[in-house]
C-alpha cells in the first residue's frame, strides 16, 4: 500500500530501495520538505540522515524530528548545492547515500501565502528563502524580452512573447500583486484548455519559479557537490519532476559513468579518468499505477540512481 502524499514523498518506497539504509551509516536529505525520505531512511535502520532545506518554514517543522530520532536527525537551513560545505562543517568528509528531489514541496504549493500555485489566490512570492527578487518584483520589473526569454527556456511556453507582451501592457495600469491575477492574465491570451490538457498557466509559473529560485543552477552546482561527498559505493537517488530537471540528472550521470559520447575525431584529445559513478537505473524510475492514482503529483516523477565508485574525483570537484 503506497502511503498518504501528505505524509510521504513520492516514489519513497523506491528511494528507500535504492539507498539500502545500513546501521551506522550517514545519509543526506538534501531537499528535507517535511521529512519524508528522512523519516523513511531513520526507520529503516538505525543511522544518522543529515536533512538539508532552504525553506525556513521546513526546518522549522522538522525541529520535533530530532528528538522523535534521538539525536539521529540533523538539521541545517540552506541551500543543497553548499552541501559539501555543510558536511565539512558538521566534519563529514563522506556519506553513505544523498537523496535529492527537485522541485517545490507540497506544503509550499499548498499555502496560499507562499505564492507558488494558481489554484490558490495569494501574493505572487514563489521565494523558496523568502529573501530576495520575487515573483512580484520579477514580472513588474522585468523587460519584455526578459520576461520572454524566461518563460521558454524554463517553462518551454510556446505563446512566451504573447505573454510577455500581455504582463507589460497590463502593468502599465497597475502592478500584478497575486497568483490568481497573473493566472487570469495568462489564460486570457491562450486558448482554452482541452479535456486532460494542463491549466494554460503551469507553464509559465513553472518558468518563474524556477527562474526566481535559480533551480537549475543549484541543480548543476549539486550534482558535483554530491558526488564529492559520497563515499565509495555511497548511492546518489535522484528524484526530478520535469524534462528540463531530468535531463541535467541523466546528463550528469550518463557523463561520470563513462557512457556519455565520444568526442570528435577531429578534436584533441581529452584526458580520460575511470568512471566515478556506476548506473544502477539504466531508464528511470516511475510511480506505479496505485501511487498515482493516490498522488497526482507523482505521475511526472523520475527516478535515477548510480553508486559511487573508487575512481578519484578531478580537482574541479575535489
Amino acid at each position: 500500500m503506497i502511503p498518504h502524499p501528505e505524509h510521504h514523498p513520492v516514489l519513497v518506497v523506491e528511494v528507500i530501495e535504492a539507498l539500502s539504509p545500513k546501521s551506522g551509516a550517514v545519509y543526506v536529505d538534501a531537499t528535507f520538505g517535511r521529512g519524508g525520505y528522512s523519516r523513511a531512511i531513520l526507520d529503516a535502520a538505525p543511522c544518522h540522515v543529515v536533512a538539508i532545506d532552504r525553506d525556513p518554514d521546513a526546518i522549522s517543522a522538522g525541529q520535533n524530528m530530532i528528538s522523535e530520532y534521538q539525536g539521529r536527525l540533523t538539521l541545517r537551513e540552506g541551500r543543497f548545492s553548499d552541501l559539501k560545505d555543510i558536511l565539512h562543517q558538521l566534519t563529514l568528509p563522506a556519506v553513505d547515500g544523498i537523496v535529492f528531489d527537485f522541485g517545490v514541496s507540497s506544503p509550499q504549493l499548498d499555502q496560499a501565502d507562499r505564492g507558488f500555485s494558481f489554484k490558490q489566490d495569494g501574493p505572487l512570492d514563489m521565494r523558496m528563502e523568502k529573501t530576495g527578487v520575487s515573483a512580484e518584483d520579477f514580472i513588474n520589473s522585468a523587460a519584455e524580452k526578459d520576461i520572454a526569454d524566461v518563460l521558454w527556456r524554463f517553462g518551454e511556453e510556446r505563446a512566451s512573447r504573447r505573454i510577455a507582451r500581455a504582463i507589460t501592457r497590463s502593468r502599465e495600469e497597475s502592478p500584478i500583486r497575486t497568483t490568481f491575477e497573473l493566472a487570469r492574465l495568462i489564460r486570457g491570451v491562450l486558448p482554452r484548455p482541452k479535456p486532460g490538457q494542463i491549466d494554460p498557466a503551469t507553464r509559465s509559473f513553472q518558468a518563474i519559479r524556477i527562474h526566481i529560485n535559480e533551480e537549475l543552477a543549484e541543480i548543476d552546482a549539486a550534482l558535483p557537490a554530491a558526488l564529492a561527498s559520497l563515499r565509495t559505493d555511497g548511492r546518489l537517488a535522484v528524484v526530478a519532476f520535469h524534462s528540463l530537471e531530468d535531463r541535467l540528472v541523466k546528463t550528469f550521470m550518463i557523463n561520470e559513468a563513462g557512457k556519455g559520447p565520444r568526442p570528435s575525431r577531429h578534436l584533441p584529445d581529452l584526458p580520460e579518468h575511470p568512471p566515478r559513478l556506476e548506473l544502477i537505473t539504466r531508464k528511470p524510475i516511475t510511480a506505479s499505477k496505485e501511487e498515482m492514482e493516490i498522488n497526482p503529483r507523482s505521475r511526472s516523477a523520475r527516478l535515477r540512481v548510480a553508486t559511487r565508485t573508487d575512481a578519484p574525483l578531478l580537482d574541479e570537484v575535489a
